[in-house]
């Protein structure tokens, strides 16, 4: 059985920053609601016009790691796209990103694990590189979440938490002990329509969503219980991260760097709590780019990682929990 390791490491997020005070204008909401909930100061929002998309995010992620992994394009074996904000309904994005990088007949498969998404797709990377069947893996999670959100006050608990971007990383077989030492993965189904958005699908297209329900209550825009998320979130966290030590025979004291999903910062906080870590064993970034799902740990891991938080050895610990509800823990020696 081979390991793997991450060798490259790339993000990407619009230029257009929206502020707290930015959707007071939009919604019945203030800067303090926001923040107190949330801790979200501001986020990143695709412009109109400005050329980006789901893809064409992940695309510009993707091309940072592959030149700091200093590998070329056609090395990559595998693509694994994370999101669920797809630029189409089909094909899946990760084919967008094959066919943008130039890459012939590389295979390339979508994960739609929402939140979770990003440490489901390092999994599943890990996995054909433990087995021997690719060598070099691009994992993109990337999200384009302004193009969907109610932007009312109807919707404000949910609409003020999402922001766009994506992040990337390459991974390839390790020589050394260094790398992903193992990756847990959970679902709990019971709770789908507690954080979902369930139409237009095949089940109801929008015509048909119109037609039957008042604009008060719209299916085709994201609906959330966020007192249930939060209240499972903080659980499922802190037992998803202690499997993962107990697994490697690791302690709580041995985390060199928590990267949380960028839920929300009052989780985060939570959890960084309970664990014991300090401020800087702890990166978080939801207060300026908000909840970019499926690229919020990539993101984070690459600006943790640029700011010189993670260095050779470090044991690092990347945790997620979304819709699903799904949720899991990824264990690096970097």
């Amino acid at each position: 059985m081979y390991q793997s390791k991450i060798i490259g490491l790339g993000k990407y997020v619009p230029e257009q920053v929206v502020t707290n005070e930015d959707l007071c204008q939009l919604m019945d909401t203030t800067d303090e609601w926001i923040q107190e909930r949330t801790g979200i100061k501001e986020r990143r929002h695709i412009k109109k016009g400005d050329g980006n998309s789901t893809a064409i995010m992940g695309l510009k992620a993707a091309k940072q790691a592959i030149e700091r992994a200093d590998i070329d394009k056609d090395d990559i074996e595998l693509i694994v796209f994370a999101t669920l904000s797809p630029d189409y309904y089909f094909p899946g994005c990760g084919v967008q990103i094959q066919e943008k990088l130039g890459i012939k007949t590389c295979p390339a498969l979508d994960v739609r694990n929402q939140c979770s998404g990003f440490v489901y797709g390092l999994s599943v990377a890990d996995q054909f590189i433990k087995t021997g069947m690719y060598k070099n893996v691009l994992v993109i999670g990337s999200e384009n979440h302004s193009g969907g959100l109610d932007m009312t006050t109807r919707s404000r608990h949910v609409s003020v938490i999402f922001g766009d971007g994506a992040g990337a990383a390459i991974l390839t077989r390790s020589d050394d002990d260094s790398g992903i030492l193992s990756s847990h993965l959970h679902s709990q189904g019971e709770y789908i329509d507690e954080l979902s958005l369930r139409g237009p699908s095949t089940e109801k297209w929008v015509p048909e969503i119109i037609a039957e329900n008042p604009q008060e209550d719209i299916p085709y825009y994201p609906k959330m219980n966020g007192q249930l998320v939060f209240k499972n979130a903080v659980v499922r966290f802190s037992e998803v991260i202690q499997e993962g030590l107990d697994f490697n025979a690791l302690k709580k004291e041995d985390i060199d760097m928590f990267i949380p999903h960028q839920a929300n910062l009052r989780i985060s906080q939570f959890i960084q709590k309970k664990l014991g870590l300090e401020d800087s064993q702890v990166h978080n970034n939801i207060q300026k780019f908000g909840n970019t799902t499926a690229a919020s740990i990539p993101i984070a891991l690459t600006e943790a990682w640029e700011e010189g938080k993670i260095k050779k050895g470090d044991l690092v610990v990347l945790a997620a929990f979304g819709s699903g509800f799904t949720w899991g823990s990824v264990i690096i020696r970097w």
